[in-house]
């Protein structure tokens, strides 16, 4: 039977073979520390994880930011709170909304404002914090349907897959909604479909416009049937308005 340094090789052999180098390294370090005898024993393998824990789930953070084309974003939610120059309402709207309960839930957030209000920055902060726990994908409308609809025309099947990986993302971050007018009844079908499917799906989406809801049907070719399906959906839990102050 091996035992001791022999043991302690063949152990940390195993660890790399299985790509487990950060343990293997750190289990070495603990063998050899002078209090090793002594160490209560669910202390040593919780030091022994704990570097391999770390690594792996800051990659699989960086990996999702990278995803959801927030990677770099220095948005942070705790800075998202009532100052000398803006106002949320409803009050507390961010601190409630970084519980990310509404992606549990499968609930939509439509955040409204002014230019340079910080919709766009509370967006992302939401974003960042869910890449935590959550698949996220963060898109600006006009480049987001346009996609969808050239890819549609071009190659369906590629279209369908985009679409199911569209679905499959627990937070959709739609910025800059409806910014410019809509002419092509395309996009606002592919708009209609993703929204609705996802609500079917409990998944959450996440709108930020600079245009009150009752101004969206002129930004949709004064297509009041689909303006009026849009705001349902997209208003249909949360609306969080930020004010600009004087």
């Amino acid at each position: 039977m091996t035992t001791g340094d022999a043991l302690l090789l063949d152990i940390e052999a195993q660890m790399q073979d299985i790509g487990l180098p950060l343990m293997a390294r750190k289990l070495d370090q603990i063998y050899r520390s002078p209090d090793y005898l002594t160490r209560d024993k669910l202390s040593l393998i919780s030091d022994i994880l704990a570097p391999e824990y770390q690594d792996k789930t800051s990659k699989r953070l960086n990996n999702r930011m990278k995803t959801a084309k927030l990677i770099g974003t220095p948005c942070d939610i705790r800075k998202c709170t009532d100052s000398s120059t803006r106002q949320y309402t409803p009050a507390g709207s961010p601190r409630i909304l970084s519980s990310l309960k509404f992606i549990e839930d499968g609930l939509n957030v439509c955040i409204l404002g002014a230019s340079d209000s910080g919709k766009t920055y509370l967006a992302k902060a939401i974003g960042v914090a869910a890449c935590e726990k959550y698949r996220v994908s963060y898109n600006r409308c006009d480049e987001f349907l346009s996609g969808l609809v050239t890819l549609k025309q071009r190659d369906y099947a590629k279209y369908e897959r985009r679409i199911r990986k569209i679905l499959n993302f627990h937070l959709l971050i739609i910025d800059d909604f409806l910014l410019n007018t809509v002419t092509d009844e395309r996009e606002i079908k592919v708009l209609l479909e993703v929204l609705e499917k996802r609500i079917e799906l409990s998944r959450s989406t996440v709108v930020c416009s600079q245009r009150e809801p009752d101004k969206w049907k002129a930004m949709i070719m004064n297509d009041a049937v689909s303006a009026d399906a849009i705001l349902k959906r997209v208003t249909k839990h949360y609306i969080v308005m930020i004010q600009l102050k004087n």
